[in-house]
Formats: structure tokens, C-alpha cells, sequence
């Protein structure tokens, strides 16, 4: 089920950005085989199975690609391949013998997808990072945090699945439409500080206009104002407001019953902190429970700011079944929703028969001996 159903990928095991580019296209229909090494591998931080979200809704296959039968084997499942996702420093799968030259030799239409935090040449390359570093070349890390303090850490949302996993995601879907089209195949590289430095441009625009002439932290979108801001209640809970357009802004004020006289401008920023200090001290008055009853599901540009244990619990998120249950473990849903295809239920790590993936490949009877006498 799903858009992409009978679409189907190799995905050579990694962390990060792979496995949630993987998920993702399993989560639209796509058969997804994920092949991973046949014993433990230092690859982050270890989990158990049941914990590892992003390797839902696909099988594994072992294989030692140390082994040129393995290599083999895997060449064959490329062979029938619509797409590859590998995220290993550049070089890696070309001297493993399953570079973009033998693979696209072999399978001219291949959607070759390849994400790495520096790309796949240039003068840092070669060298070990991780989103935060990634991030940290575009100008993103920066622009991140409170007036006075240092850059803050946006978990690992914008390099790794952001500027890395969705680029990959698009870059693959486009490569799979033009191979069917044309009949030709090519390389995507979904460079993490490529794509997180895209998901800048707006903000390089705002610069560029004049619409971001503070520093960090006093700026309309980045703490600096008073509208677009956290604000603490009296429970100790946390609310946001984002009222950024004029009528917006005016029924938060009237529903508040604050009264703007006297008061300055709103888009006057020597006032933002006189602005700040009256929102500061009227919500302390009402838990964020109160201040919901008031606000919530009104133009005031409001909503509550949610623990990750609790925003399962929200009615809009019930009401749309933002999270579902896989295998016992409650998880964030599939997305983008589809009106005409449905997407399945995604189904739990390690509940994808092996055999059912490979029946998607249709082998034929030689490809599937090379392939059958290296499964477990």
C-alpha cells in the first residue's frame, strides 16, 4: 500500500539520515531491504530493536561484504533495484566493489543515493563529523539561541533528517521519475551541509532584506521579539505564542485583555522588552491548562508547549492519529498523508520477513542461487 508501492530500494545499513530517508519510503509503499553487517557494529548508541523506530516496515539481510560472494548477492538485489541508499564516507562502497560506476553498469535506470555530512569531494570530505558540525558550517548553528547566550543545539533536526534524510528522500524520487522517463539513472549526493544550507535560504533572505539586522537572539523569528516567543505559566508549564501579523497579534491582545495603549508599536523593536516584561508577568497568572481554555484553536497564533510524553495525549494529535502503535512501542505516524493512497500501519523492526522482501525482486533462478545461499 502506499504511492510508491512495487518501487523498490537497497538501503546498506548507517545511521542518521539512511535509515530515516529508509523509513520514510517504506512508509509511502516502498519495498526497502536493508542490508547490514552480520555481526555488532558500533553505530551511535546501541537499542534495543523494539526502540529503533527508523528501521520499521523492512527486512534485514546479513551480509559480509568483506566476501565477494556477498558482494555478489548484493549486486544482484541492485540489479533489480529502483533506487540504493548507503551513507558511508566517500570511497567506501568503491572499494567495496559496489561504487556508482559497477552499479549503474549493470543497472543503467539506478537511482543511486548517497548521504554524507561533507559530500562527496571537497576539502573536508574525508573527515568524521556529526550534525552539529554539519550544521555549524552554514550559518544555522549560529542563528540559533537566546540574545547573550552561545548557539544552541537544535537536537539533531536539522542536519541529519532535515538538511540530510528529506533532500536524500527528494533527490531519490526525482532520479526514480527521470530513470523512468528517460531511461537513465544517476548519482544523488544529499550532502547534510548542502541540504541544511538550503533549508537556509529563507533566512538568508531575511538578512538580505533587512528583516534580521540583530544579532542572534533579536530577531523576529529567533527570540528577539516578544510575539514569537515561550512564555512560562504559573504551573511552571510553558506556552507559545507566534501572533506575527497585525490582526493576529491584536485578538491574542484583546482575548488577554491587555490594552496596547500606551504601549509601543509592535514591529518597534527598543519596545520589544517592554513588551516582554507585560507578557512575562500576565502569563505567570494562569497554569498553561488556563491560559489553553482561553487560547487554544483561536487566531491568537497559540498552542502549548508539549513534553514529548505527553503530546501523544493532545486532542488535535488524537483527533488526526499523529501517533500510532508498532509492535507495542507508541510512534510518530507516517507523513505526508495521501487522499487517494492509503499507507499501512507501519509494521515493527524485525517483523518483515526476509522472504516476502525478496519475493518483490522476482529473481531469477541464478540471481536468486547467488543470493539464497547466503541468507542465514
Amino acid at each position: 500500500m502506499g504511492p510508491l508501492a512495487g518501487v523498490k530500494i537497497v538501503e546498506f545499513a548507517g545511521i542518521g539520515p539512511a535509515p530515516m530517508a529508509s523509513m520514510l519510503l517504506a512508509d509511502m509503499g516502498a519495498t526497502v531491504l536493508r542490508i547490514d553487517r552480520p555481526g555488532p557494529a558500533d553505530l551511535g548508541i546501541p537499542m534495543a530493536q523494539e526502540h529503533e523506530f527508523t528501521f520499521r516496515s523492512r527486512a534485514i539481510m546479513r551480509l559480509d561484504l568483506k566476501s565477494a560472494d556477498a558482494v555478489e548477492a548484493a549486486l544482484k538485489l541492485i540489479d533489480g533495484a529502483d533506487a540504493l541508499i548507503e551513507g558511508f564516507r566517500p570511497g567506501v562502497m568503491e572499494r567495496l566493489g559496489l561504487g556508482p560506476d559497477v552499479c549503474l553498469g549493470r543497472n543503467p535506470k539506478l537511482a543511486y543515493g548517497r548521504v554524507t555530512g561533507w559530500g562527496q569531494e571537497g576539502p573536508m570530505a574525508q573527515a568524521a563529523g556529526h550534525d552539529l558540525n554539519y550544521i555549524a558550517l552554514t550559518g544555522a548553528l549560529h542563528a540559533i539561541g537566546r540574545e547573550g547566550q552561545k548557539p544552541t543545539p537544535p537536537l539533531n533536526l536539522v542536519g541529519d533528517y532535515g538538511g540530510g534524510a528529506l533532500y536524500l528522500v527528494t533527490g531519490l524520487l526525482a532520479a526514480i521519475i527521470s530513470a523512468r522517463s528517460t531511461g537513465v539513472g544517476q548519482v544523488v549526493d544529499a550532502a547534510m551541509v548542502d541540504g541544511a544550507l538550503s533549508l537556509m535560504t529563507p533566512i538568508y533572505a531575511m538578512m538580505a532584506g533587512g528583516r534580521m539586522p540583530g544579532a542572534r537572539g533579536q530577531n523576529q523569528l529567533d527570540s528577539g521579539s516578544y510575539y514569537y516567543e515561550v512564555y512560562e505559566c504559573a504551573d511552571g508549564q510553558f506556552i507559545s505564542i507566534a501572533p506575527i501579523e497585525v490582526k493576529f497579534h491584536a485578538e491574542l491582545l484583546r482575548r488577554m485583555d491587555i490594552d496596547p495603549a500606551g504601549m509601543p508599536a509592535q514591529r518597534d523593536r527598543a519596545g520589544w522588552p517592554q513588551w516582554k516584561e507585560v507578557l512575562t508577568a500576565r502569563f505567570k497568572t494562569r497554569t498553561r491548562d488556563e491560559w489553553c481554555r482561553l487560547l487554544e484553536g483561536t487566531d491568537a497564533c497559540f498552542a502549548p508547549v508539549l513534553a514529548m510524553n505527553e503530546a501523544h495525549l493532545h486532542p488535535h494529535n488524537q483527533a488526526r492519529g499523529a501517533f500510532v502503535e508498532v509492535g507495542g512501542q507508541l510512534q510518530p505516524g507516517p507523513a505526508p498523508r495521501f487522499g487517494t493512497t492509503k499507507l499501512a500501519n507501519p509494521r515493527a523492526p524485525g517483523t518483515v520477513s526476509l522472504a516476502e522482501t525478496l519475493a518483490a525482486w522476482n529473481l531469477p533462478p541464478a540471481a536468486w542461487d547467488a543470493v539464497n545461499r547466503l541468507i542465514p
